[in-house]
């Protein structure tokens, strides 16, 4: 929007200049055709007011900057290679670094509105650890305490030795820490033994022998930790080939045939075998409950085993623990054979193949028996409550979605601080049918309207209430997401998940993942980011405006569909608010320069035409036009692009609202540009004016040599050198981060145009090149007349008062965080002990609430006994205007500690 609007300008202003080209030819023009004639094909004023919009279209052309896209792309690349060299972005444990995989995207890190996230792998570490199972009704994994009652693990509970019960295959990692199940195995029992039989066999899971050892390679963590399970417990998966399984059972190998594998996708969300030892057909199955239990055999007994079988699931999952259930069934020799036949006729047919596939699937996998369930823990990810609880405060919403079940999606919400007691409500959307699941979205809608306004805007708590308390929360199962994503549903869905503060999306398929990252980025006109893991992932990092890839444990699929890269989920608060936002403001910044530079070099062509007769002609030396935006203004700009930073990245990262400007695109937008062209024109006015009415007023006899340096070659050289000073003066004021490379590009640039002019016009050059070099003499004649030094130290003056004065006033009027903040920062050097005086906030805007903490669990543990939140930080609000004598009390905010403002010494 900004090019089509200087290029509109461009052409308005030459559209203006050809006009009055052509009324100055045709009053004035014909007096000088003696010197000045007229092209013999071009023999009226309209015809050379046509040539000259064109000329002037040559001569401005650095209106359109040309060369601001190749300075961009610079700007990006050094800011990628930033992100890659930020050590504290390097994760240690498997030496990975962050990695940005693209230059295109960086201030858009800067303007993120809305984060999805996985939480496998991504929230997680992906790490799994098989803790509880549920046998025949029997729950096993939880230690006894002296009264025999269930009790919690602790760092002092000892798990139990499997060296006497399986000595040679036992693994010292795997920890269990009930007894009973060894003594249940001990004793021979069938359903026990069916239960570590199935795992053993129903896995896509790799032997490998090393040195003696036995070692398994799994395609996720999941089915590595059931394996080893398995092993542990007396069934020990040995090794596989296309027809046979080998595994010991109880210490006697045994061999099954493998007759058919039925895989595992995101649609099916089970696997099966089907194998045969002794001639007898057995078909293992494990799978999501709500797949499994739909396909049990109804009897009596297998409904008292589902109902007792499915409150141990939702106690697991409360526990935040990801859950299987397992089942089988024998399959007589004919039902197999005729299966066969429609497995082979689906496999081999060359239309709809997986489809069919399907379907044959599901026609063996019916009438299964129920065995029991699986409770694996995945441990959340260091540090994840604090990023979340950061990212919120800086007005991200972060969405999670999840492939899980329900309970242990919204376990994990509370336990990441995506969730919290203080709610006023969280909103369950769950029904089986489009209009449940409609009456359901719209009495969320009716419940938002009533507590929050119609529009949206936030109603005031009242003065003993939590401003939390007006926070709202949704959760959708698969199940009513696949309706709410329909034409019909999708922007009453959109309108109340935006409007509450966390989003959670459980048992969701890739594809649904990618759905709701298209409705918001597609609807809401905001920036948009996800971030996962694994492959299910994909689809929903390649949708995202931004994709953000986690390197763990599913492989490198994601990381290599990804934007940017990095290791831990933590990490991503820091790529966004400080890299992302730095991002943002160099940029801005760099390009309201850059646009300031450009318009105030080329408007001088404009002030300048009324007074050559608008003949296009230039007003500089050509050579200085050749090399302005690289040699005497290019290195100042890039170092602002890649430097410069207002607050350091402990402020960033402390005072999270710190990243709201770019949310609101208020770094550079329309308003914004308006007001650089102002600044613009009042730097040509001064620039060119001065000079032009110093020069005609400079008549005195003893100007050097005896000459009047009066002349246009003269008055280039006032305004080329005046120019070049003036706008690296503007950088340096408002370079907010001084390194040696600053004071070298933009001190080093103005030294550097006088000695070039000093060489470039000598005798000795003059000699070798006297066609080109037109200005030969008037630099030395110029810089000698102590005018024209007198001419730069008053336009340097004004265009200097000018900045200062509008800094001043928006700093007093509308100050913003960062200026708040750099505030605190000059009155804590300002004394001798650093601490700032403490004092009673003013009346006015009030200071928001202290965030609640809550304790992490242990070890990572996702108890519903103990959510977690923890809040180091509480929230700076944005003060609009208050007097500067009252700034003091902002050091309190944040705690009884002044703000930590130590000189930032880069990334």
């Amino acid at each position: 929007m900004s090019l089509w609007l200087i290029f509109l300008l461009l052409v308005i202003m030459c559209f203006v200049l050809a006009i009055c080209a052509g009324a100055w030819e045709s009053n004035y023009g014909y007096y000088f055709q003696i010197y000045l004639p007229w092209p013999e094909e071009f023999n009226n004023s309209a015809m050379l007011a046509f040539l000259i919009f064109w000329g002037y279209i040559i001569l401005m052309n650095t209106v359109v900057p040309i060369s601001l896209y190749v300075s961009v792309e610079i700007i990006r690349m050094i800011q990628s290679w930033l992100i890659d060299w930020d050590k504290q972005m390097f994760y240690s444990v498997s030496e990975t670094g962050a990695h940005a995989r693209t230059t295109t995207l960086n201030e858009e890190l800067g303007q993120i509105e809305y984060v999805f996230s996985d939480k496998t792998g991504t929230l997680t570490q992906n790490i799994m650890t098989f803790n509880l199972c549920s046998i025949d009704g029997v729950v096993y994994g939880l230690p006894l305490d002296k009264a025999g009652q269930p009790c919690d693990i602790t760092e002092s509970t000892k798990p139990v030795d499997f060296s006497e019960f399986n000595p040679e295959w036992y693994e010292d990692s795997f920890n269990f820490y009930d007894q009973s199940l060894l003594d249940t195995m001990a004793t021979g029992s069938k359903e026990a033994n069916d239960f570590f039989r199935l795992l053993s066999l129903c896995h896509t899971v790799m032997a490998d022998v090393r040195d003696t050892e036995l070692l398994y390679q799994a395609q996720s963590p999941d089915e590595g930790a059931l394996v080893s399970a398995a092993r542990n417990f007396g069934y020990v998966f040995k090794s596989r080939n296309p027809s046979n399984i080998t595994i010991m059972e109880g210490g006697l190998e045994a061999t099954y045939e493998l007759l058919c594998i039925l895989d595992f996708n995101n649609v099916r969300k089970r696997m099966s075998v089907i194998v045969r030892k002794d001639n007898v057909i057995t078909l293992y199955c494990k799978g999501a409950d709500n797949v499994i239990f739909e396909r049990l055999k109804k009897s009596k007994k297998s409904e008292v085993l589902h109902d007792t079988t499915l409150k141990h699931l939702q106690d697991f999952a409360s526990r935040g623990l990801r859950t299987l259930v397992l089942a089988r069934r024998n399959i007589g020799a004919d039902e197999f054979t005729e299966w066969r036949k429609k497995h082979h006729a689906a496999s081999t047919s060359l239309v709809d193949r997986d489809a069919q596939v399907s379907e044959v699937y599901q026609l063996i996998e019916t009438d299964l028996e129920l065995i029991g369930a699986t409770a694996i823990e995945d441990k959340l990810q260091d540090r994840v409550p604090e990023a979340i609880a950061n990212l919120a405060d800086a007005n991200i919403k972060i969405w999670i979605l999840t492939g899980d079940k329900q309970e242990t999606a919204i376990n994990i919400g509370y336990s990441c601080c995506l969730l919290h007691d203080d709610m006023q409500e969280v909103f369950i959307v769950s029904g089986s049918t489009k209009k449940e699941v409609s009456t359901s979205l719209h009495e969320a809608k009716r419940t938002l309207d009533q507590t929050l306004g119609p529009d949206g805007v936030k109603i005031l708590p009242a003065p003993h209430e939590d401003a939390k308390s007006l926070e709202f929360a949704i959760v959708l199962p698969g199940s009513s997401l696949a309706f709410a994503l329909e034409d019909d549903l999708k922007m009453l869905l959109l309108e109340t998940a935006c409007r509450c503060k966390a989003v959670i999306c459980c048992r969701v398929t890739p594809l649904q993942k990618a759905l709701v990252v298209a409705l918001v980025k597609e609807n809401k006109g905001s920036v948009t980011l996800a971030i996962g893991d694994g492959a299910n992932d994909v689809s929903m990092i390649k949708t995202a405006h931004i994709g953000v890839g986690i390197s763990g444990q599913e492989g490198m699929q994601a990381v290599l569909s990804s934007d940017y890269s990095f290791a831990q989920f933590h990490y991503l608060e820091r790529l966004l608010l400080v890299h992302g936002r730095w991002s943002y403001f160099r940029m801005c910044k760099f390009l309201r320069y850059f646009f300031y530079k450009n318009f105030s070099f080329s408007l001088v062509h404009f002030f300048y035409a009324f007074y050559c007769g608008f003949s296009a002609q230039t007003v500089y030396d050509p050579i200085f036009i050749m090399v302005y935006n690289f040699l005497y203004t290019g290195l100042p700009v890039l170092g602002l692009g890649v430097l410069d930073q207002d607050v350091n990245d402990k402020i960033c990262l402390k005072y999270p609202k710190l990243y709201v400007p770019g949310q609101l695109y208020s770094g550079f937008n329309k308003k914004v540009f308006v007001l650089v062209i102002l600044q613009s024109v009042f730097t040509s006015v001064v620039v060119f004016f001065i000079p032009f009415g110093a020069l005609c007023l400079h008549s005195y006899p003893h100007s050097y040599q005896g000459y009047v340096a009066n002349d246009a070659d003269s008055l280039a050289t006032y305004i080329a050198a005046i120019l070049v000073v003036v706008v690296n003066l503007r950088i340096a004021l408002d370079s907010q981060y001084w390194t040696w490379i600053s004071h070298v590009f933009i001190w080093g640039s103005i030294i550097l145009y006088f000695l070039v002019q000093a060489i470039l016009f000598s005798t000795k050059l003059f000699n070798v090149l006297p066609t080109y070099l037109t200005f030969y003499g008037v630099h030395d004649r110029v810089y000698r007349d102590p005018l024209f030094w007198f001419c730069l130290l008053l336009c340097t003056s004004l265009v200097t008062m000018a900045t200062v004065g509008h800094r001043w006033i928006l700093q007093e009027c509308m100050p913003t965080l960062s200026d708040e903040l750099r505030h605190i920062n000059s009155k804590r050097s300002s004394r001798s002990d650093g601490r700032l005086p403490v004092a009673p906030p003013p009346a006015g805007p009030p200071f928001a609430p202290a965030t609640p903490t809550r304790t992490p669990p242990a070890s990572g543990n996702l108890s519903p006994a103990a959510p977690t939140c923890l809040r180091p930080r509480k929230t700076y609000p944005v003060v609009s205007a208050w007097p500067v004598a009252l700034r003091a009390p902002l050091a309190a905010v944040g705690g009884t500690n002044p703000v930590p403002m130590a000189t930032p010494k880069g990334v």
